[in-house]
């Protein structure tokens, strides 16, 4: 199932007012066919993390392609009212929405790519109107889900290679978000989701067991767990701390000896509680003990990547980790931060310019140009160096030097031995797909892939190591002139 059928009503509202009322800007003033490109990035790595993981292009794209003011759009924007309340939109304005099709061109990194902080994860190219128009839902979709997407590899990279299990449905900030948090975690690489309609519009596995409730609602625990057994004799893993943990490992023993009697087997218990290093260890000594050593033992309980580290740190004998609030809502960092600016566009000439724009912090200021990444990849496969790049300068050798954004004198030669790849792919071509959209399967394989192409110490959880990334040394120097073109300009304070 598509976003589009998810979502029935249209989308083309799905934006922030001002987007609109530029937009309204742009047809008085006959600049909203101007060519124009903007850039989606982001500045800083989310949490503290050595990487980023893009996703969330997919359901963007299929929102572009179907960008479309209804009827019933229309009608509502006609009734907004400004401050003299009169209408907020002429007449020719709503007329312009009405026969608008989106048919821009964007050029994305692919979902499941490892990225970092001011890479043009995603760039627009069309009419100026569509291009800003579509700024404030491009955000959302990317940001949120490249946030839970990388979220989740640090999640597994804690688990060390055991299974990880995203349960974050009843915590997540709303319907849509337990959804996007689902479809992300597994380009992220959790096994499986709690999400049974996420499960049914992207095709991630669905797992589940029983809550406290069904526990309590039997006499005792142990005739809890032999009823839900015989309900549900090929999916039984026994939550066993409704009471005390260890008296319920004891009870799940027992009804795993009812269900190998008939053939079935005990899957797994779930810790939810307590000390789990502790808890856990026991649970296996008496699951062993007891002949039951192919049970897995399963752990919830407010985990993070964090939290997950130290357990395994503690010898906690856990194989499989359910982790939902901390996953859905990427805690501890809110929001990816990401942005989305004008990075060129035609005057009255046709002539390309490069607008910047300017910040007391180096690190705000916009990179201008039509812009690109170039990774370069040694003779192991292994990622070395990005340099952000104008595609429209000419052509030069692809050994040169890169410069940081946010610090000038932090520059890196480029080793020619390393090869290059290009990562800002065609994705719509005047406002359709450039090409077959790769299956969730594949892109979960790919971010595998991408995050295993990183040096370990890129990829540790706290201080990592700093991959390195810079804008190509001439669009560093432009930039740069630009900056104090524009600085000496203003009129001093």
């Amino acid at each position: 199932m598509s976003v589009r059928e998810l979502y029935r009503l249209s989308l083309a509202t799905l934006t922030d007012l001002y987007e609109l009322t530029m937009g309204a800007g742009y047809v008085a003033t006959g600049l909203a066919e101007r060519e124009a490109v903007f850039a989606l990035s982001f500045r800083s790595l989310p949490f503290g993390g050595g990487y980023a993981v893009a996703a969330g292009l997919a359901d963007a794209l299929e929102i572009l392609e179907n960008l479309r003011f209804e009827a019933a759009d229309i009608e509502h924007l006609r009734g907004l009212r400004g401050s003299t309340d009169r209408p907020l939109f002429k007449p020719d304005f709503l007329d312009f929405l009405a026969a608008l099709r989106f048919s821009c061109d964007v050029d994305a990194i692919p979902e499941g790519t490892v990225v970092f902080g001011n890479e043009p994860l995603l760039r627009v190219r069309g009419p100026l109107l569509q291009a800003q128009l579509v700024e404030s839902v491009l955000l959302n979709v990317i940001g949120f889900q490249t946030l839970v997407a990388t979220k989740a590899a640090r999640v597994v990279e804690a688990a060390g290679g055991g299974a990880v299990l995203e349960f974050g449905l009843r915590r997540a900030q709303g319907p849509d978000g337990a959804l996007s948090a689902a479809r992300a975690a597994y380009i992220g690489g959790v096994a499986a989701t709690s999400n049974v309609l996420a499960g049914r519009l992207h095709g991630i596995p669905v797992r589940g067991t029983h809550a406290h409730s069904w526990v309590q609602v039997f006499d005792d625990e142990q005739a809890a767990f032999d009823a839900y057994a015989d309900a549900q004799p090929d999916n039984v893993t026994l939550l066993v701390d409704t009471y005390d943990s260890l008296t319920g490992v004891r009870h799940a023993i027992e009804t795993g000896k009812r269900l190998r009697a008939s053939g079935r087997s005990l899957e797994g218990i779930r810790l939810d509680s307590g000390d789990l290093a502790y808890l856990s260890i026991e649970a296996r000594r008496m699951l062993d003990e007891a002949g039951f050593a192919a049970t897995r033992i399963v752990a919830s309980n407010d985990l993070d990547e964090h939290t997950i580290e130290s357990l395994r740190e503690q010898g906690a004998r856990i194989d499989v980790w359910g982790v939902g609030t901390k996953l859905d809502t990427a805690f501890d960092q809110p929001a990816l931060g990401a942005i989305y600016k004008l990075s060129a566009v035609r005057d009255s000439n046709g002539e390309w310019r490069f607008p910047v724009k300017l910040s007391e912090q180096t690190a705000k200021i916009s990179t201008p140009g039509i812009l690109g990444v170039r990774r370069f990849i040694d003779a192991t496969g292994r990622f070395r160096a990005d340099m952000i790049y104008d595609e429209g300068m000419p052509t030069q050798s692809d050994a040169g030097v890169i410069v940081d954004p946010a610090d000038s004198l932090h520059m890196r030669s480029i080793d020619p031995g390393w090869s290059p790849e290009e990562l800002v792919l065609p994705a719509l071509r005047n406002g359709r797909r450039a090409g077959p959209s790769p299956t969730l399967a594949e892109i979960r394989e790919r971010a595998r892939r991408q995050i295993a192409g990183l040096h370990p110490a890129i990829r540790r959880l706290l201080n990592p190591h700093v991959y390195p990334v810079g804008l190509e040394y001439r669009l560093h120097r432009r930039r740069t002139e630009q900056v104090l073109e524009r600085r000496l300009l203003q009129p001093p304070t």
